[in-house]
């Protein structure tokens, strides 16, 4: 399983455990990371993260790990805290460790998971509340990279500014990124270096507006990458596309960067 931050310890109890209803026949056990900050011991510190095991009926539950999640939260225990909203793999909310892999909850089937379904929050984040991670640094990260279209020319009085298929076609496998943080949490560099290294999620964007034809600023956005850390404490591990939901492949468009670096210096 990948390593996880887990406040304020990391030492993990075992928690309680949630029986199925008694008669039922086909039972899957779901061992889940809790952690409550506003749950004190007698120190006044917050208690330790615990697992607590909930026993779900899976004839009364739809195939999805996200399915199991809700269904334990609206019929079982109502404390349950973690983020999800479209169900459809597309919004990134419900990213979490799940069998020791960083996916999407609401498009990971429990059926592919033999024995019990593990669930953790996303490795290596400062942990809001149970399966919540805190991505306030990831998205100013996000936002530094300017992720939007800087152009120096005015935009034509009678049209969008246009692009050929050939040139929008360079941006397939880019665009898709859904910032789940699942790429940039399951890299070992970006755990130990997170605070300066932009991490996949957020280089692969870079070279999605690197790479738009209709963008005027590519000199400046490399110069903005051209640090021992921000760009190159990448050695293309590879977890980052091993675990893309979405298929993409981040190392590709980071090694894609270090090459328009090398052709720049040339």
């Amino acid at each position: 399983m990948a390593e996880l931050t887990l406040p304020p310890n990391s030492k993990v109890n075992k928690g309680k455990t949630f029986k199925a209803p008694e008669g039922t026949k086909r039972i899957r056990k779901f061992n889940v990371y809790r952690w409550d900050p506003e749950s004190l011991d007698e120190k006044g510190k917050p208690k330790n993260p615990r697992l607590d095991t909930y026993e779900v009926d899976m004839d009364n539950c739809a195939p999805m790990v996200l399915d199991a999640l809700i269904k334990i939260k609206d019929e079982v225990d109502s404390t349950l805290t973690f983020r999800r909203s479209c169900r459809e793999g597309i919004c990134g909310s419900c990213a979490m460790n799940i069998d020791g892999t960083n996916t999407l909850a609401c498009i990971k089937p429990i059926e592919d998971v033999k024995g019990d379904v593990s669930i953790y929050p996303l490795p290596h984040m400062k942990v809001v509340k149970d399966l919540v991670p805190d991505l306030t640094h990831f998205y100013a990260q996000y936002e530094s990279i300017k992720p939007w279209l800087q152009t120096v020319t005015p935009q034509p009085a009678s049209s969008e500014r246009l692009q050929s298929p050939e040139d929008r076609a360079k941006l397939d496998g880019l665009y898709e990124c859904i910032l789940c943080a699942c790429c940039s949490t399951s890299c070992p560099s970006y755990w130990w270096n997170s605070d300066r290294y932009l991490g996949p999620a957020v280089l692969l964007h870079a070279y999605r507006w690197i790479i738009d034809s209709r963008d005027e600023m590519t000199g400046e956005r490399l110069d903005n990458l051209e640090d021992p850390f921000r760009l190159y404490r990448c050695h293309t591990i590879m977890n980052c596309a091993k675990t893309c939901p979405k298929g993409l492949n981040p190392a590709k468009a980071i090694a894609e960067i270090k090459k328009l670096m090398v052709k720049r210096a040339v």
